[in-house]
């Protein structure tokens, strides 16, 4: 499926949303696979060799990165993680191994532990999207008929914290919080993971789809649609989401739901705030930063999403990494909600369960600082036979719980299709 862009009025003509965007950075050339070689089959065959457990796996719109085993795995600390990450790098970059690269996930929860690490080997090719062969159909998965399903919370009880973190804003204690709420799946035996993976990338190979170990015998797998940022040398891209409304299967109805959403004063507003957010995170960094007035459209084949891309040009690359600026973003308002701290606690006061990864980043940093990490939504975690989804909805004081509830079940609806499962 490609995403494709539509402009707001007043904005720029935007071309298709899924397209390196500049700034995204170079892959290191740690094998003869290099997303400038451009080789039919090249990024399926990375796609069909990930083994669960072992392996790290991340395809984004400018590369397709596989990793095998783990040379080195980043510690829990105290110290600012970029510098730590940066450090491990180092270490590594002096021992005069192949460049070396670090992968993987980034809770939600600050003080919680990172699944970072350093693979023994990465095979590199270019992005799924230019592959002929993405297109091939995929297998079922074997397990889509033994699932049961359970919703944490129930649509009613989510529907009444909605309703809750409204009023409390109508009143003026905070101004926006993003509410999850989780689908477990259960099935007779652990799921086929590697199955679940071609599923997701086949589904859209123009966006950012990942499979890695997120802890102790857990798996993080999703497609997520939102760069958090990436950085090149001096240049850095960002494209914060927010403001969201369910496809439809018929054109005109889908058309008419896109140009509400462009219109729409509640999810303007929304977006509005969150790209401010990017705009103060990102400025202290940079001595050029380029914020589109308006938003744009883009689509993945569950949702439309309003987005706008950021570009700028880093004042002291030496001093900063990729993961420097994404730990200045994380997290955004389009993941937690604003002021962070009050968002966070309402969170905490209304979601029954761990978010662990979700909403936190995935991505890759290489020893030169250059990466790309990704806002971790349209996800799940597997551990077992137990298969948690995620889906969250920006609630702001124009907000109802029937909307709300309305689109994460339109966000369960990517990776349901990949299991085989229904809602």
């Amino acid at each position: 499926m490609t995403t494709r862009s539509l402009s707001a009025p007043g904005a720029p003509t935007a071309t298709t949303a899924r397209t390196p965007p500049p700034g995204t950075a170079a892959a290191p050339e740690t094998s003869s696979e290099t997303p400038e070689a451009i080789t039919p089959g090249a990024a399926t065959a990375l796609l069909h060799a990930y083994l669960p457990s072992r392996d790290r796996f991340l395809a984004t719109p400018t590369r397709t990165l596989l990793g095998h085993g783990t040379a080195a795995e980043l510690p829990h600390g105290t110290g600012p993680l970029a510098d730590r990450v940066r450090e491990l790098l180092d270490g590594r970059r002096d021992q005069g191994t192949a460049p070396p690269v670090v992968m993987g996930a980034l809770p939600f929860a600050p003080d919680a532990p990172p699944a970072l690490a350093v693979p023994a080997t990465v095979r590199w090719a270019p992005p799924l999207r230019q592959d002929p062969l993405v297109a091939l159909p995929v297998p079922e998965a074997a397990d889509a008929a033994g699932w049961r399903v359970r919703e944490v919370p129930e649509p009613q009880v989510y529907g009444a914290a909605v309703a809750s973190a409204v009023a409390r804003m109508r009143a003026g204690e905070f101004d926006k919080v993003v509410l999850a709420r989780t689908l477990e799946l259960t099935a007779p035996h652990a799921p086929d993971l590697a199955t679940m993976l071609r599923r997701l990338a086949h589904r859209d190979p123009a966006g950012y789809t990942f499979a890695l170990p997120s802890g102790p015998g857990r798996t993080l797998i999703g497609a997520s649609p939102e760069l958090l940022v990436a950085r090149r040398g001096p240049a850095l891209t960002a494209n914060p989401l927010a403001g969201s409304a369910p496809r439809s299967t018929d054109l005109a109805e889908d058309v008419r739901r896109a140009a509400a959403l462009l219109a729409s004063p509640k999810d303007l507003h929304e977006h509005a705030v969150v790209v401010a957010a990017v705009r103060e995170a990102l400025a202290p960094f940079c001595t050029r930063l380029d914020v589109p007035e308006r938003p744009t459209l883009i689509r993945t084949a569950a949702m439309w999403h309003l987005s706008t891309t950021v570009a700028g040009e880093l004042a002291d690359p030496a001093a900063t990494t990729a993961l420097h600026l994404a730990a200045a973003l994380h997290p955004t308002p389009a993941v937690c909600g604003t002021p962070t701290e009050v968002a966070r606690t309402v969170i905490g006061e209304s979601e029954p369960f761990d978010r662990g990864a979700y909403t936190g980043m995935v991505g890759w940093q290489d020893a030169d600082g250059d990466g790309e990490w990704v806002v971790t939504i349209r996800c799940a975690e597997a551990e077992g036979p137990l298969l948690r989804l995620f889906a969250g909805a920006g609630v702001v004081a124009g907000s109802s719980p029937e909307a709300e509830t309305a689109e994460t079940g339109a966000k369960f609806r990517t990776f349901l299709n990949a299991v085989g499962a229904a809602l």
